[in-house]
């Protein structure tokens, strides 16, 4: 396949936010995603739609071409220079896939009663948005919402930083963080925004037993936080308590902390939910 394709120009266009947008398409790099892509469905079709793959990685992932070509995606040979043409890595894995864009209404996200979401308000870094959402998939969350003003999900770091789990999970993108909110505490779910300054601790929710009930954790900008007219709409504002000496902790390490707090308590009170195993 020549650099010169009408595909591949039409692949390698999908980097930028606004060709994403416009086709409601975007790319999956390495095997690990395309895997992840090739057996999922957005709104009952085929979430993969077309692969390039070099001879080599074509060979050295046989299930995973295999596995496009029975999901329908039309699957081309590519040397490694297409690749990299594609691929927004510096090494690339010599799969790139192209896929439909998956988010899901946040109506829908609603409808479903979720017991354990994480809320994206004003994310900016596409690897956090992605290392939070693989965060909310290990800890047995049940969506990830991310307001009008955080990063492209699609955005191709923050699918890589995702290892696979945006395709695990619902995700809501888009939403207005008032909307978010409110509809979340209509649909019966705790709102709480994680925050260094809160003027509760987490370790002191747990021993007081509230944290068992259905939540949804706000995480804001990692650099400025969440500000205060959006702390105001939550329930309560929960930092996570530094016994060390450090400063503080990165967006995604917060995030884990509190997820997985929120899956134990939810256990501990009777759910059945697992973040071991499924």
């Amino acid at each position: 396949m020549s650099p010169r394709s009408p595909r591949v120009a039409a692949a390698r266009r999908l980097a930028k936010r606004n060709f994403r947008g416009k086709e409601r398409l975007f790319l999956a790099e390495g095997p690990q995603a395309v895997r992840e892509a090739a057996g999922h469905l957005a709104g009952g079709a085929a979430t993969l739609v077309e692969l390039f793959a070099t001879l080599e990685a074509a060979e050295r992932y046989a299930d995973i071409v295999g596995a496009a070509r029975d999901a329908g995606a039309r699957v081309h040979l590519a040397s490694e220079q297409v690749i990299a043409d594609i691929s927004t890595t510096v090494t690339p894995q010599g799969l790139v896939g192209v896929c439909r864009f998956l988010d899901t209404p946040f109506e829908e996200v609603l409808a479903a009663r979720p017991r354990l979401v994480a809320l994206l308000a004003n994310v900016r870094d596409p690897g956090n948005a992605g290392t939070v959402l693989r965060c909310a998939d290990a800890a047995g969350a049940e969506a990830v919402v991310l307001t009008d003003a955080s990063v492209d999900v699609y955005n191709p770091k923050a699918v890589r930083a995702s290892v696979g789990s945006l395709f695990h999970l619902p995700v809501a993108v888009g939403v207005p963080v008032e909307q978010a909110v409110e509809g979340l505490r209509a649909a019966g779910v705790r709102v709480l925004a994680a925050d260094g300054a809160g003027d509760r601790d987490l370790d002191d929710e747990l021993d007081k037993g509230t944290m068992g009930g259905p939540t949804a954790w706000l995480f804001g900008n990692e650099a400025w936080g969440l500000p205060e007219e959006t702390r105001a709409l939550t329930d309560a504002v929960v930092r996570v308590p530094i016994h060390g000496k450090a400063e503080s902790l990165n967006l995604a390490t917060a995030a884990a902390v509190c997820l997985y707090a929120s899956a134990r308590a939810q256990r501990a009170a009777g759910g059945c939910r697992s973040v071991t195993g499924n």
